[in-house]
């Protein structure tokens, strides 16, 4: 179970023909919202779509012959598997992935699209882990961790290997489930950058991180793991991992789902990256620290970007009522044939789209002989909102926000 430099310098050689180095992006949208020097470690730029490829392949390629021979099996939230699938195929092993039932869609087809098996098993990450070891013990085949491998965590830590090659940082927001990722980059950078502060940053429907430091020790929570970061939701620190992040990290900042969705949202609408919830975590996380930030030169770790597209859809939604570009009202009209006109003129000569109207003459306290018309608008923001508001109230419509 001993992790050591030479170790993470040796996963990076055996890495060198299947990964692309992701270069460091500078955002100026984000420094200037930061007052800080931001840049971004693009890894959902990565094969499959984050950067779980890199400690996959360093563990499938260490397989000695006989153990190759045997297949390998492993439990995943969606990007663990989609990695190891395709490691697996480039090495001829075997793979199977065992995947709770709730993992998004798209990445259960991708790890079939990789040529492996794929095995829908329990509710959640950890009962995907029971049915990945009974398996093991059936079968004989080699389990590989997600995160609790020491292989593994050398492959993850490349990324900081690659982070020290470009800049001296001040402080790395990396987002934790397991922990493999996070201890990796915390000691590449403890060797090749030791001034550099590891921020942890967790889902707060999945605090293991911060139950594990709370107790001392390795632990898993108690309450069932929710949070649209599914590869956050772990709901466990390996063991490994969190011998080596202990002494080395620097503090843990926990972001709710709103923050997590805002942050997909603003890096695909200011950056054009998409990244899935666990990939955009380290930007909830930094916009969180933006005081402790503020000065300082900072690299967030954007872990994946494997999003399901009707997850993306919600986030969007959300996020743009939330910035005023999207706004839902519900007026009561008489039901009269001519009442909605010029309720859209009015609107349409206000400068905004309407997106979506619809109609209901059933709801419990609407009057007889009236209509409950809800309407979607597209705005310019805060300001255009309270204009739109104004003069609906000016012409007589009495408007309810979100109803």
């Amino acid at each position: 179970m001993n992790l050591s430099f030479r170790d993470i310098e040796l996963a990076a050689k055996r890495l060198l023909s299947v990964i692309k180095p992701t270069r460091l992006i500078r955002s100026e949208t984000l420094s200037r919202m930061l007052e800080a020097e931001v840049f971004i470690k693009p890894e959902n730029l990565q094969k499959t779509g984050s950067f779980k490829l890199r400690g996959a392949y360093n563990r499938i390629v260490s397989l000695a012959p006989g153990e190759a021979d045997r297949g390998v099996i492993a439990a995943s939230a969606g990007n663990h598997g989609q990695a190891l699938a395709y490691a697996a195929t480039l090495a001829g092993v075997s793979a199977t992935i065992v995947v709770p039932r709730s993992a998004p869609i798209a990445k259960v087809e991708a790890i079939r699209g990789y040529g492996q098996r794929v095995m829908l098993e329990g509710e959640d990450y950890r009962s995907a882990q029971e049915t990945a070891a009974k398996l093991r013990d059936q079968t004989g085949a080699i389990l590989i961790h997600a995160y609790n491998d020491p292989l593994v965590i050398a492959g993850q830590a490349t990324i900081g290997l690659e982070i020290a090659s470009e800049l001296q940082a001040d402080m790395v927001f990396v987002p934790v489930g397991g922990g493999g990722l996070i201890a990796g980059i915390a000691l590449a950078l403890g060797e090749t950058s030791p001034n550099a502060q590891v921020i942890g940053v967790e889902a707060a429907g999945s605090p293991q991180l911060s139950a594990s430091l709370a107790a001392g020790k390795a632990v898993s929570i108690v309450q069932y793991a929710d949070t649209i970061a599914d590869g956050l939701a772990s709901g466990t620190i390996g063991d490994l991992p969190f011998e080596i992040l202990r002494p080395r990290l620097g503090e843990v900042v926990a972001v709710d789902d709103f923050e997590i969705g805002e942050a997909v949202l603003l890096l695909l609408e200011r950056m054009k990256l998409l990244a899935e919830g666990a990939g955009a975590a380290a930007l909830a996380g930094a916009i969180k620290f933006r005081h402790q930030v503020r000065g300082r030169r900072v690299v967030l770790v954007i872990t994946g970007g494997n999003i399901d597209m009707n997850l993306l859809d919600r986030i969007i939604g959300h996020g743009l009522v939330k910035m005023g570009r999207l706004l839902r009202v519900s007026v009561d009209l008489r039901d009269r044939p001519g009442q909605l006109a010029p309720l859209l003129t009015l609107i349409g000569a206000l400068g905004a789209s309407v997106l979506h109207v619809d109609c209901d003459r059933h709801p419990a306290d609407l009057a007889l002989g009236s209509v409950r018309v809800s309407l979607e608008l597209e705005t310019r923001g805060p300001d255009h909102i309270d204009a739109i508001r104004c003069a609906l109230d000016r012409n007589g419509y009495a408007i309810t926000t979100g109803r």
